[in-house]
């Protein structure tokens, strides 16, 4: 093998193996090789799925707006769940829309429970008005008809359940 000239840099062998070392007088500067290697274990096997027929896939995509305070929640519980925050969305959809009539209730929201409070506190003032005119009666020698008396303590009765019922629901909520 012919020698380079002592003036010029040439790639130097030893042992058939390149040696790394710079190039002389400005030229390129070689590339130097990683002399680490990954081990590579057993146990690095990844996780394989199987794939999902096309009736179980999900294409369709939704849109849902969230507060700061609403996004932390549901990401802490998609956490906890250990699970994607769009997984824990469809699926805890998916679970509320087997059971509707829970779902409703746990879904209504805080204006909801405080519009049906004012709406059971007023028809309370309605039949407590009622009950105030038949008391009125009864007090200036009029006897009410049985039937009415009835009438007016039901409707008391059941003015009083639906206040009871709302002031649970908002007791629940929070």
């Amino acid at each position: 093998m012919a020698n380079p000239a002592p003036e010029v840099a040439g790639a130097v062998q030893h042992r058939g193996v390149l040696d790394r070392e710079a190039a002389t007088e400005g030229g390129s500067q070689p590339v130097k090789l990683s002399t680490r290697r990954k081990r590579r274990t057993a146990k690095t096997t990844s996780r394989k799925r199987s794939p999902k027929t096309d009736a179980d896939k999900r294409v369709h995509v939704c849109s849902v707006r969230l507060n700061d305070d609403e996004k932390q929640r549901l990401t802490e519980a998609a956490a906890a769940a250990r699970t994607s925050l769009p997984a824990f969305l469809a699926r805890s959809g998916l679970a509320a829309a087997r059971d509707a009539d829970g779902a409703a209730g746990a879904i209504a929201g805080g204006r909801q429970l405080i519009s049906e409070m004012f709406a059971a506190r007023r028809h309370l003032g309605h039949v407590g008005n009622n009950l105030n005119q038949v008391a009125r009666a009864i007090n200036s020698g009029d006897r009410p008809t049985d039937a009415h008396l009835d009438a007016v303590l039901a409707a008391v009765r059941r003015a009083t359940e639906r206040v009871q019922a709302a002031t649970d629901k908002l007791l629940e909520h929070r």
